[in-house]
């Protein structure tokens, strides 16, 4: 179960709103499946079905969260047009497989769901958000 303080959970649905049509993504941080912190990081990609970060600010990430002695909890990613669920692509690029895949939709309402994406199968992973 993943662990998102309220605040955190809209500034990521309005992260994905604001950057309607296009995917936006980012990185959650934490310990012990708290999230206790997000970084908005830039998509390379520019596009509205796939994702790209910019290994820059991925870097600055990593180096933050070593600092601060916290670990990647979860990457979050939009659907602007299509069902939180994970696509080909994301099955491909899912590169940490310890770490949750967050996939906020807003094909309608905005709808957020989390996976752990193995090399034999996708997990739905429970998502709560806490005061």
């Amino acid at each position: 179960m993943i662990r998102i303080p309220q605040l955190i959970y809209k500034r990521m649905v309005q992260h994905a709103t604001e950057q309607w049509p296009l995917e936006c993504c980012g990185v959650l941080s934490g310990k012990d499946g708290l999230v206790k912190k997000a970084y908005e990081v830039q998509n390379e990609e520019a596009s509205s079905v796939r994702y790209l970060m910019s290994p820059q600010e991925q870097l600055r990430v990593f180096e933050e969260m070593e600092r601060e002695s916290t670990e990647m909890i979860a990457i979050y990613h939009s659907h602007p047009h299509t069902l939180p669920f994970p696509s080909e692509t994301d099955v491909k690029l899912a590169f940490y497989p310890e770490v949750a895949s967050i996939i906020i939709s807003l094909k309608e309402e905005p709808m957020v769901k989390a996976f752990r994406i193995g090399k034999e199968a996708i997990y739905l992973e429970e998502i709560k958000v806490i005061p």
